[in-house]
């Protein structure tokens, strides 16, 4: 990584540690008709599947083929939106741009692809894309982040939103088989839950790790095991988190259990214990992990190089475990006997994985090298 662009003391800044979320919020949406958006439920960290339209931001038609999703494997806020772009089969409709694991203070790169540069989009790094709409965008370059392709400028990176609008906006272009995410009968119970882990783990995580003093991180890993400790009571009882069938929460969730081991308990010091160590959330983890749309998107070797190179404030000589051993992933998580349904409901599960997407082998247990 060139020393001109190291991202050195850009993450770890002195005490707790609080994270930008101020994101372009332009939408993708069915009908770009202004006035079905009100202005309710907006600057949510968490987005909401009925959001309205925040001030300045503005409208994008969905159209099959318009728009690249570029999503790094690494990233668990990208992360989420591959397997949503899966489960609902929009492979077709919104094609995807998969940058490598690392990046300077620049942006992510597209250097796993032929040439450096992205097939679709003919970009080298990301940031080229958002000074397209945006000339010298003061904001971070985040994945994922939505590009519009005959103009090569980013449309929204509110990642947040993207995959409640994957669900209720692409609605035309969802397969045949798709599974609803967002009952309409768990909505209530499940947004204050959504908001809980974000909150407390899928950020919490970072607030560990990027604690600046010893009291913001003790403050921390407080908050963090004492979610954790919560989830593994809740999933006693049921599957999944809202019952017997996937929602949109264990999507968020997921991508967080499974970088836990790998990543969070030594990278960013989450260590009270492992995944492995409670019963429940490492069953949960590995039933979704063996369903097709959520292993299936995991790239472990990435996943470990991004967070112990990139992140030189806690890791300064970048150098990369070679642990954790992860067959166990794919020991049988018995979880069948606390649902009546299968995992969801009335849709089926995505089929193989197109080629060109399949995680390199090596990268995890379902594709061994």
């Amino acid at each position: 990584m060139s020393q001109e662009y190291s991202t050195k003391g850009a993450y770890v800044t002195g005490g707790e540690f609080t994270r930008d979320t101020n994101y372009i919020q332009d939408r993708i949406v069915a009908d770009i008709s202004a006035e079905h958006y009100g202005d309710g439920n907006c600057h949510s960290k968490i987005g909401h599947p009925n959001a309205g339209l925040s001030e300045g931001a503005q409208l994008w038609p969905v159209e099959a083929g318009r728009y690249h999703l570029v999503a790094a494997r690494a990233c668990p806020w990208a992360n989420r939106t591959l397997i949503v772009r899966r489960l609902l089969g929009l492979e077709d409709a919104l094609s995807v741009g998969l940058p490598g694991p690392t990046h300077d203070a620049r942006s992510w790169t597209f250097d796993l692809d032929p040439g450096g540069k992205d097939p679709v989009l003919g970009t080298e790094r990301v940031q080229e894309n958002y000074f397209k709409r945006f000339a010298d965008y003061p904001r971070g370059i985040t994945v994922p982040a939505i590009v519009d392709i005959p103009t090569g400028a980013v449309v929204t990176n509110d990642y947040p939103q993207i995959t409640w609008d994957m669900s209720t906006q692409w609605k035309e272009f969802h397969r045949e088989g798709a599974p609803n995410l967002i009952p309409q009968d768990q909505l209530e119970e499940m947004l204050p839950l959504i908001k809980r882990i974000f909150t407390e783990v899928n950020n919490g995580v970072y607030r560990a790790g990027f604690a600046g003093d010893q009291q913001a991180y003790n403050d921390a890993y407080d908050r963090l095991f004492a979610a954790l400790d919560y989830l593994e009571e809740r999933l006693a009882t049921r599957r999944f988190l809202m019952g017997d069938c996937i929602t949109e929460a264990d999507v968020r969730l997921f991508t967080t259990l499974v970088r836990l081991d790998p990543v969070y308990h030594g990278h960013f010091k989450a260590n009270r214990n492992k995944l492995i160590d409670m019963p429940n959330l490492w069953g949960y983890a590995r039933d979704l992990f063996q369903t097709p749309g959520f292993g299936d998107t995991i790239d472990f070797e990435q996943i470990k190089a991004h967070y112990y190179v990139v992140h030189e404030d806690i890791n300064p000589t970048q150098i990369i475990p070679k642990g954790p051993e992860l067959d166990n992933w794919l020991e049988a998580a018995g979880r069948e006997e606390l649902a009546d349904n299968g995992p969801f409901l009335d849709g089926t599960a995505p089929g193989e994985v197109r080629a060109e997407e399949r995680v390199q082998s090596g990268h995890n247990p379902l594709y061994p090298a």
